[in-house]
């Protein structure tokens, strides 16, 4: 290697600190590919749910500009987390918050006016991270409440890698109301590849074998390539119906066109004041708290369980630049909502990077470049059937889960709490709220026993808070 090589490299090393991390190149890339083919079927699901929705005025968004978009902003925001950040964390647009666009605030304005709050939330939240609110709230958790956080997380990612897969399904009864594949049996030809895979995967982790996670994603898929081929096992909906034995949203095959050019017409369509005048003051401020709220927890939770996963925790609890890291998110949701694609969020998938060696946001150049290429390619992007990437969700949950035993269970006063906020999280799918029902428990508990000044004020409020938003849904009804 030349020397302006080898001073290029040291260079890059230093800025990202990926030697003082205990990371190497290679690790970094491979966290990279893990990261990116975990969460690349949001840029086909983000063009499926907002383009599912409908405005007041009866209008769809486009779905070719809405994949380009989800693809564009994703790309430049994780490159951003990386180089500002400098930390193993990919944004992409949020699910969840994306349904709450489609299906609840676009129908009472137009889809600009929707986007509009997305940008205006965004904003906010941006400027709660500037005043150092944002950080201190984040500071105000317990530690061992913030290590409770990381294991929901890793107990949500688990499942919904075995829903997203089809080993786990709604029964359609009320009791009870899940259960394993089809009819309680693994029948079906994706079933048998989820399963194969994530023994693979199982293995490969057990082994330490590197690059174990990417290795089952792309062995998982190149069997549903051919399973696709020789079965023909098609996709899990037809014409409408379920088909209980297809491929979950994408039908793995060799792909004939491979590259797209990318359609941006989405972006900058949105009105920050319009949706204050159709739908009302009131029910704008609402949609703006109950985005902001989500934001503003789910990041927090992401944050701490993909640095705890990592090892990158600092004694304190506390996880390196986040006042960088809140800032790049709080930019993303405001970028998510210039470009039509809803407000964009840290990817919990950004765990399988880690998994797989990533401690620094080098990662997230690669992870960032590929999404800048995935406008263009969106033909391999669609490959990847959920059989084959939710064996490294299941995988990961695992990993985060070992956590669990930093948790103090004979101390109720925070045993509780925990056990609160990691089982709400997978139960409700929703990360806001099972760090809800924990911080809530948490405080009347400490009230109850008589040490309410053993809560710091900001977590006070914080509880107060998600109470508003537990009963959000009574107090639209009584004001609307």
């Amino acid at each position: 290697m030349s020397t302006a090589g080898t001073n290029a490299v040291g260079g890059l090393d230093r800025f990202f600190e990926i030697s003082a991390r205990g990371s190497t190149m290679s690790r970094e890339v491979r966290g990279g590919l893990a990261t990116f083919f975990t969460m690349a079927y949001i840029v086909v699901l983000n063009p499926l749910i907002l383009g599912g929705g409908v405005d007041s005025t009866g209008a769809k968004l486009p779905m070719a500009a809405l994949a380009a978009g989800t693809a564009l902003v994703a790309g430049l925001l994780t490159i951003l987390m990386g180089v500002w950040g400098r930390f193993p964390l990919a944004l992409a647009a949020g699910l969840g918050v994306n349904a709450l666009v489609a299906y609840e605030i676009a129908p009472k304005m137009t889809w600009a006016d929707a986007m509009g709050l997305v940008v205006i939330e965004g904003v906010i939240i941006g400027l709660l991270v500037l005043t150092g609110l944002r950080t201190a709230v984040f500071h105000s958790v317990p530690m061992q409440l913030k290590t409770a956080i990381g294991v929901g997380i890793g107990l949500f990612l688990a499942i919904i890698g075995f829903v997203d897969a089809g080993f786990v399904r709604s029964t359609g009864t009320g009791s009870p109301p899940i259960g394993m594949g089809v009819n309680g049996t693994i029948i079906t030809w994706p079933g048998l590849v989820f399963v194969l895979g994530l023994l693979l995967t199982a293995v490969l982790v057990a082994r330490k074998v590197k690059g174990a996670i990417l290795i089952g994603i792309i062995s998982s898929t190149i069997l549903a390539i051919i399973v696709e081929a020789v079965a023909k096992v098609g996709p899990s909906f037809v014409d409408g119906k379920p088909n209980p034995a297809g491929w979950s949203l994408n039908v793995p095959a060799v792909p004939t066109k491979w590259v797209a050019a990318p359609d941006l017409s989405l972006l900058g369509h949105f009105n920050v004041l319009g949706g204050w005048k159709t739908a009302g003051p009131i029910v704008a401020i609402m949609f703006v708290f109950t985005l902001l709220l989500t934001d503003f927890f789910d990041t927090m939770g992401t944050m701490v369980a993909v640095a705890q996963e990592g090892g990158m925790l600092k004694e304190d609890g506390t996880v390196p630049r986040t006042r960088e890291i809140l800032l790049v998110d709080s930019i993303a949701a405001a970028a998510g909502g210039a470009a039509s694609t809803s407000s964009n969020t840290s990817y919990i998938e950004s765990a399988a990077g880690v998994a797989e060696g990533a401690r620094t946001g080098f990662a997230n150049l690669v992870t960032g470049a590929l999404f800048l290429v995935a406008m263009f390619l969106a033909p391999l992007v669609t490959i990847v059937p959920f059989e084959a990437a939710s064996t490294a969700l299941v995988i990961v949950g695992f990993l985060m889960m070992t956590s669990v035993r930093n948790i103090d269970w004979s101390d109720y006063e925070i045993g509780i709490p925990a056990f609160l906020t990691i089982v709400v999280m997978p139960f409700t799918y929703s990360i806001s709220n099972g760090i809800g029902a924990g911080v809530i428990s948490y405080v009347l508990i400490k009230l109850a026993k008589g040490k309410a000044r053993d809560v710091h004020p900001l977590l006070w409020a914080v509880a107060l808070l998600f109470v508003v938003y537990f009963l959000r849904g009574v107090l639209e009804k009584a004001l609307f």
